[in-house]
Formats: C-alpha cells, sequence, structure tokens
C-alpha cells in the first residue's frame, strides 16, 4: 500500500493499529540491543518484589513497537520523509508480558512547506493495551512529500 501524501492527511483524522503481544524475547532483545539490562526487565524473581509484581516491558521498547504499528497503517509508506519531533511523550502504565498494545493516531495538525515539496504532520498516539487503558501517549511530529503535481 502506498503512504499517504501530505494533501492526505487531515486534522482530526483518526487511524486505529494492529495489536501486537509484547513477549519474553522482545524484552530480552530489546535489552540485549540497547544495554538496559535493569532487573525490572530482565529477572522474573527480582521482579516480584516490585510494586509491579512482574518484569516490565522497557518503555522505550514501547515506543519503539508502537513506532512500528504506526508503520504497518501503510500511511507512512514511501511518504514519510523523516521523523522529526516526539512531543510530552508520557509514560502511563506499565506494559507486562503478554500484553497486547495497539495505538489510535489521531492527527492534531499539518503544516505545508512547499519550499521542501512536504508538509509537517502532528499526529497525536494514545497506545492501549488490552483492556483498552492507556499505557502511553504523546505526539510525534513527521514530514511528508507533497503529491507531485
Amino acid at each position: 500500500m502506498a503512504g499517504h501524501y501530505f494533501e492526505d492527511f487531515q486534522v482530526g483524522q483518526k487511524i486505529t493499529t494492529v495489536g501486537r503481544t509484547i513477549s519474553e524475547a522482545d524484552i530480552m532483545n530489546f535489552a540485549g540491543l540497547s544495554g538496559d539490562t535493569n532487573q525490572i526487565h530482565t529477572d522474573a524473581e527480582y521482579s516480584k518484589g516490585t510494586q509491579f509484581g512482574q518484569r516490565v516491558a522497557h518503555g522505550i521498547l514501547g515506543l519503539s513497537i508502537t513506532s512500528g504499528l504506526a508503520w504497518r497503517t501503510g500511511v507512512l509508506e514511501g511518504t514519510v520523509i523523516a521523523f522529526r519531533e516526539i512531543k510530552e511523550w508520557t509514560f502511563i502504565k506499565p506494559i507486562f508480558i503478554g500484553d497486547t498494545i495497539h495505538a489510535v493516531l489521531n492527527v492534531t495538525e499539518t503544516k505545508a512547506m512547499p519550499r521542501l515539496g512536504a508538509g509537517l504532520v502532528t499526529i497525536q498516539f494514545d497506545v492501549q493495551n488490552q483492556a483498552g487503558e492507556a499505557v502511553m501517549k504523546g505526539a510525534w511530529t513527521v514530514l511528508v512529500i507533497s503529491k507531485k503535481e
């Protein structure tokens, strides 16, 4: 599926991603890749004694998976030039092994940049678990190419 051009994005437009279940392998692979081996993520016995009672996914892992979920919608495929900014990202609830997250994307602002042949699109993200509870939220700004006339 070809991505949306700048002109295809409309303020108020909502897109819901598919879900993705977080696995132990996701957490351990991310710990290895990032170097963040904090016990709250990697040690089941240690984590039993925390306020969460179990291991939690890295917040940045959840953010990274959200990026992949947004990509899977197809709206940015082949038309996004650059990921410009993350605004006011908040981690609200922990993501546990076995949780399935998805995101609701809401276009909140568009700004044409004719000099670049593109425009800025600001998208609000509401990331939810399988129970519909918000686990993180914030906004991203992406630079998207304009239609060639």
